[in-house]
C-alpha cells in the first residue's frame, strides 16, 4: 500500500500535460528561473516543550513556466510517532504516546512541481534520510534509513512583483521504506499509520 501511494503520486505528476494557463507563460523569458526558500513552520522551533530543532533550505530551478524542480536539506528531531499528526491528533504529546528518547533525522530530497493553472500545482517530494536514534538518558541507541515521500496540491503566490513568493499546501506524507527501529522505538511507531496528512506553507525568493 506504501509503494501504491508513492508511484501513485508519481505517475499523477509525471503524466499531466493540461493545456491550460501556467505559472509564468512559455513565451516569457523574464522570469527569474532559480529561488531559495524555507518554510514557515521553523516557528515551531519557539515552542517551549520538545522543539523540533527543525531546519530546511530549499534550492529550485524552473525548467520551464510549469516545470520546477527542487533540492532540499531538511533535518529535525521528534519524540512521538510521525504518523501522529500534531494538527488534529489529540495523542500527539501525551506520555502515552512518546518515544522512550527521540528520532534526529538528516535528509537531502528532491521535489518535482507541475503547475496546472495560474498557481495552481501538483508536487513530489522524495528525500531519503539518514536516522539517529537517542535514549532518554542521551545516548545513541541505534541507526537508520528511511525514504521520506509527500504528494502535495498547492497553490503559488506572487508577492513584491515576484521577488518573493509563498506556497500553501495540502499533502500525504510518510515512508514508502525504513529500516527497523529499536526496541520500546519500534512499539510506539507501528501502533501507527506510516501515512498522514501534511499542511505545508513554504517561502521563497527569486534571484
Amino acid at each position: 500500500m506504501q509503494k501504491k501511494n508513492l508511484w501513485i503520486g508519481l505517475v499523477l505528476v509525471l503524466t499531466i500535460n493540461l493545456h491550460v494557463n501556467a505559472q509564468h507563460a512559455k513565451t516569457d523569458s523574464t522570469y527569474k528561473r532559480w529561488f531559495v526558500g524555507s518554510t514557515l513552520f521553523v516557528v515551531g522551533n519557539l515552542v517551549p516543550v520538545n522543539p523540533p530543532e527543525f531546519g530546511q533550505l530549499n534550492l529550485g530551478y524552473r525548467i520551464t513556466g510549469r516545470d520546477v524542480i527542487s533540492l532540499e536539506l531538511i533535518t529535525w528531531k521528534y519524540a512521538w510517532p510521525l504518523g501522529i499528526n500534531p494538527f488534529y491528533n489529540k495523542a500527539y504529546g501525551t506520555p502515552e504516546e512518546k518515544f522512550p528518547g527521540y528520532v534526529r533525522d538528516y535528509g537531502v530530497g528532491v521535489a518535482y512541481q507541475r503547475y496546472l493553472w495560474k498557481g495552481l500545482y501538483v508536487a513530489v517530494h522524495i528525500m531519503p534520510a539518514l536516522q539517529t536514534y537517542t535514549n532518554e538518558n542521551g545516548k545513541n541507541v541505534g541507526n537508520g534509513f528511511m525514504i521520506f515521500n509527500t504528494n502535495r496540491v498547492g497553490y503559488h503566490v506572487k508577492l513584491f512583483k515576484d521577488k518573493f513568493f509563498i506556497e500553501p499546501s495540502l499533502g500525504i506524507a510518510g515512508r514508502p521504506y525504513a529500516t527497523e527501529m529499536p526496541d520500546g522505538f519500534k512499539q510506539k511507531d507501528n501502533k501507527w499509520s506510516k501515512w498522514t496528512p501534511e499542511p505545508g506553507l513554504h517561502i521563497g525568493f527569486n534571484f
